[in-house]
């Protein structure tokens, strides 16, 4: 069993009880063999042992009178007999061969096979060994444990009993565990089920409240985005038109200096609906099979300085999503390396990979994982940042079941897309 096993909770907990039921039963072992107990039991012995002196013949007698003696006493008391001497000779025996007593041994049994073996001292100094013949014990009611035995036959059944009750509780916080791992993941609709009153039950239903709350703020944030982008549109419209009435009047450098402007937050509003909605869809709205390379050249072809070259490669997804993306690679190496720029497309295993490379200065290990953050700007960097164009190049990938990843090809940064092959 591995070490994760035993940090499982419900291992913990199962083996404390187990723990706790062995130690009872140690407890209580200790205390019948030296308690009250074994004393009452010693003079119990101490008594039989007086009883035997006056049954057996007297330790004078000869060798015949006293085993008749003891053949008389082994079938009266049904058990196996054996008399010694107190040197240890063997002076009678009834019944199967049964050991000769020691003086370490005490004065109970001090031997256990089938059947318990003990040592009675007589009063003239002789031993008698008694067995309990086998049939006598059991005639009747079955297999004897003894107190012992019920002991632990009921702490068995104890732990039996346990492990049902104790798993339950356990596998309802792994539940929960599994729903805060969901959560956490980004899936807003994760919640738990409630079974039972008790503390557990209340953890199950404060995390389905606090989830629940947390799904509707965010489907408020996406509304309020999406609404007040929208809302965007139509002063930006106003400005268009302003300048484009005002073209005579105005600076040509200054007119283009608002137009760009006036493009560059249309862009940006544009990119925040398509990840506000990218963010709402549980599914792409359209699925067909396309054409990487294709497209990838198709979109290169806006870019003088870009370059396209693999092998044909078809997956699965929304054509219009996968231009944007590539667009925004393309875009971002424009914007952000040096021509030229190489995009190639290849077939690995069952995965399309698509390479956008250029031969700017490149990104350093330290931002890499970064850099797919919304509005990203490097340490030092006077630029105004990514904006989303990286952000929702991920966000696209990832709908289509794949990602992107910064990499370094030939000595140079590059863009790896994977998707799944069709």
């Amino acid at each position: 069993m591995s070490m994760r096993v035993f940090n499982r909770l419900f291992v913990k907990v199962y083996l404390t009880i187990l723990a706790s039921l062995l130690l009872v039963v140690v407890v209580t072992a200790l205390v019948f063999r030296a308690g009250p107990e074994s004393d009452a039991m010693r003079g119990a012995f101490g008594m039989a042992g007086g009883v035997l002196t006056a049954a057996l013949a007297d330790p004078s007698a000869s060798r015949p009178v006293q085993q008749e003696a003891v053949d008389r006493l082994s079938r009266l008391i049904h058990a196996d007999l054996a008399l010694f001497a107190p040197d240890g000779t063997l002076i009678a025996s009834a019944g199967e061969q049964l050991p000769a007593p020691r003086d370490a041994d005490e004065d109970r049994w001090f031997r256990r096979t089938h059947a318990p073996v003990w040592k009675l001292p007589l009063r003239d100094g002789r031993v008698i060994v008694v067995r309990p013949l086998r049939e006598h014990l059991h005639r009747g009611r079955g297999f004897s444990l003894g107190f012992l035995g019920h002991l632990a036959l009921a702490a068995c059944l104890i732990a039996l009993a346990a492990f049902p009750i104790v798993r339950g509780i356990t596998r309802r916080l792994e539940r929960l565990q599994t729903g805060v791992e969901k959560l956490g993941a980004g899936d807003l609709t994760a919640r738990v089920q409630v079974e039972g009153k008790d503390e557990v039950a209340k953890v199950a239903e404060s995390f389905n409240r606090a989830a629940a709350r947390i799904e509707e703020l965010v489907k408020a944030h996406k509304m309020l985005l999406a609404n007040a982008s929208h809302e965007l549109r139509t002063p930006l419209t106003r400005l268009r038109m302003g300048i484009e009435l005002l073209k005579e009047n105005v600076d040509p450098a200054r007119k283009a200096e608002l137009e760009q402007d006036i493009a560059e937050l249309d862009q940006l509003i544009d990119e925040i609906l398509l990840s506000s909605r990218l963010d709402a869809m549980d599914d792409l709205d359209q699925v067909e099979p396309v054409d990487i390379l294709a497209l990838a050249a198709e979109e290169a072809s806006h870019y003088g300085a870009a370059t396209v070259t693999g092998t044909p490669v078809t997956v699965q997804g929304d054509a219009r999503l996968l231009r944007r993306l590539i667009r925004n690679l393309l875009e971002n190496a424009k914007r952000h390396g040096a021509p030229p720029i190489g995009v190639s497309v290849e077939a690995e295993a069952a995965t399309a990979t698509l390479t956008v490379a250029d031969h700017g200065e490149g990104i350093a290990e330290a931002d890499r994982a970064r850099i797919f953050e919304p509005f990203f700007r490097k340490a030092g960097s006077a630029s105004t940042g990514t904006g989303l164009g990286l952000a929702l190049v991920r966000q696209i990938a990832r709908r289509h079941r794949g990602d992107v990843t910064v990499e370094t090809r030939d000595g140079r940064s590059a863009f790896v897309l994977r998707l799944p092959l069709l």
